[in-house]
Formats: structure tokens, sequence, C-alpha cells
């Protein structure tokens, strides 16, 4: 038994309705890169149930299956209207809760003045929580020193366990610059830690293009070429693993496996290195606390190759990469997808789409084998 499958608890096998339609997908070259470094390749066969052992699991606990509510901050912000679809976090949380879902992450903490007469507090949206089930578990916001405590008071009164940012580190290509950012989250990650939280940053594809630090200076006395090392890669090794964690952006992250797929070396000489969402995890498990389950369709005609996409209606293969990962009672899966308002045409699309979206994570399964 391999690493990843004993941190699982077992032999896990893929949900075979799954395996047929998301699984098959995956290609030979990532099989052979996922089995080059001791990480279980997904089979493609129906377990013997017959035989006994072999019980079924969510792949994703339904204690972490959460929301990001950026996806429905179309009605979150929304004035009272006579449409009934629900606007105000009071409404909003009381609707995703009905869903299924079990936790929040917050992208702001401000609705529509007209609801109340005045801006809700982070005491009474504590109460909307608990009256609901849900639990905070993360927020994005703004990090800086200036602004720190605060935001560490707000999470608390929450009772967050985790706090971040929607913001790469820095949007910088050089490796002074991300020297910089490492300095700053390394000490208000200590911050965070000392009021029992954890601090987190949010990828977008960028943040996994390459890092320049190699080759002949520009006018400005920065390199231009790169040692092929990548800005967030390099952000991890220069923060320490008490202090700073990651929510990746699954979305993002494929779409910098589509983009950035070569540098050009010291030498002037272009290299090709594929970037891999799983491998980059998976020998990191544990800085992960947090995940954006966001999917998309492929879309060779656009930039990013992705267009986005409520969860399961895509191509990313969220089984293959949460299967692979383990560590299932750690990561939190948070539903996101940037492009669900619907806008006034369709005032309830975002909260339509958060409702497909959690019944395809809640589908998603393994088979274990203890024995």
């Amino acid at each position: 038994m391999d690493e990843v499958q004993r941190r699982a608890g077992g032999t896990a096998m893929p949900n075979p309705a799954l395996t047929r339609r998301r699984i098959l997908g995956a290609t030979a070259g990532a099989a052979a890169a996922l089995g080059a470094v001791g990480l279980p390749v997904l089979q493609t066969a129906t377990p013997a149930m017959a035989k006994g052992g072999w019980t079924v699991e969510p792949l994703i606990p339904a204690q972490n299956r959460g929301i990001i509510l950026y996806s429905v901050r179309d009605r979150i912000t929304a004035a009272p209207d006579t449409s009934g679809v629900p606007y105000g976090f009071e409404r909003v949380l009381a609707r995703l809760a009905e869903m299924g879902y079990k936790e929040i992450e917050f992208a702001g903490y401000t609705q529509h003045t007209s609801i109340l007469g005045r801006q809700i507090t982070p005491k009474e949206l504590r109460k909307i929580l608990d009256d609901n089930g849900l639990v905070a578990n993360g927020a994005h916001t703004t990090i800086n020193k200036a602004t720190f405590q605060r935001e560490l008071d707000i999470a608390e009164e929450l009772g967050m366990k985790n706090i971040g940012t929607g913001s790469d580190p820095t949007s910088s290509n050089y490796q002074s610059d991300w020297d910089a950012a490492a300095d700053l989250w390394n000490e208000l990650g200590e911050q965070a830690k000392a009021r029992k939280m954890r601090l987190y940053t949010h990828n977008h594809d960028a943040a996994y293009n390459f890092l320049l630090d190699a080759g002949p200076l520009d006018g400005n006395g920065r390199p231009t070429r790169s040692s092929g090392v990548r800005k967030l890669e390099y952000f991890f090794a220069k923060t320490d693993p008490k202090y700073v964690y990651f929510e990746m952006d699954i979305y993002w992250a494929y779409v910098a496996r589509h983009r950035y797929t070569k540098f050009v070396n010291s030498a002037g000489k272009e290299k090709v290195d594929l970037f891999d969402p799983i491998l980059t995890v998976a020998r990191r498990a544990k800085r992960f606390p947090l995940f954006h389950a966001k999917d998309g369709t492929k879309n060779p005609g656009v930039t990013n190759g992705y267009d986005m996409a409520p969860l399961g209606k895509g191509q990313i293969n969220f089984q293959q990469f949460f299967q692979t990962i383990g560590e299932q009672d750690f990561h939190h899966a948070n539903w996101e997808m940037d492009t669900a308002p619907g806008g006034a045409g369709n005032l309830g699309q975002s909260l339509d789409f958060a409702k497909i979206s959690y019944d395809n994570m809640s589908e998603l399964t393994i088979y274990r084998n203890d024995g």
C-alpha cells in the first residue's frame, strides 16, 4: 500500500459511474507521471463486492462540503425584491443549508443596507451560521499589517479556523518580490497561529507561471529568463509550513497547466515543463486545508483553455484529483463559479448552479477495502 492510499485509510476504488464519464479522460501520460512518484493511478474496474470487505464512502465528507459566497454574490448583495429568490445573508445562507452545504467561505461581510436599515454585524452573521448549522471555514479578505488584527477579530467572531485572501501573494515575476511577500506572510501567519487560525493564500493561474530568476538582466537590472521554478512553488519553499497555508483553485490550476508549458533557460533555450496540479498538492497535502472546487469545459479557442461551468458539468477530473491527494478528512472543498450570477434575466441562476454543484460534489464516492 503506498503512502497516499495509507493516508486515505485503505485501498480506494473509484465510483464506477463516474469512472466511465470522468476518469477515462485522464491521459496515459498523466497516469504514468502519477505512477512514477508512487501515487495511485485510478483503476477502471468495479470491485467484486461479493468477495466482501468493500464499503462505499463519500470522497468529500459531508461536513467538508462548502461554498464561497462569491459564487452567489448577486443574491447576497441584492436589495429586497418580490421575485421569490432569496436575498441577503439570512435568506441565502438558509437556502444553501437546505441544499446540503455545511461550510461557508466568506467573500466580504456586507449586504444591502436596506435589509436591516444598516450594515449587518459579525455577531449577527455568526448567529445566522449557527441557526442553520453552518460553519465558516475561511474568508477572502485583505491581508496587510495595518488591518490584520481586525480581520482576525472578525474571523474569531465567526468561528473560523482559516483566514485568507483571493489574491496571489504578489503579482510580480521576480524573486525579490516573492521573498518580500514570504517575509510578510510568515510574520502574519505566526500572528494567525497565535489566534488558533491558519493564514492561507488562494491562487490564480499566473501564480503557477515561471519565476524570472536567471539569464541576462534587463534595463532595470532584473532577470529576463527562468531556472524553471514556478512562482508559487518558490513561495512554498520560502514560507514556514507552520504559518502559511494554501487554497488551490483547481480550475485556475488547470488553466495554468494549459497556459504555462514552456520557459527560456539562462542559456536562451526553450524548455518544456508541464504543470501537474495533483502532484503539486500530493507532495505537501497538509499545506492545503481548502480548495476551490471550480469546474471548466475545455475550449481551445480561449486563452484560458476552459470556460467555467457548474461542478460536474465541465471536464475537470475531481474524482481523480481528490482521490489521489488523499487526506479526505483534512481537505475542505468550496464550490466556486465566478460566472454563476445570471443577472436581471435569471435572478436565481447562481443558486440553481449551487444546487447542481452540491449534488454532483456529494455524488463523488470511493470504495474502500480495509482488509
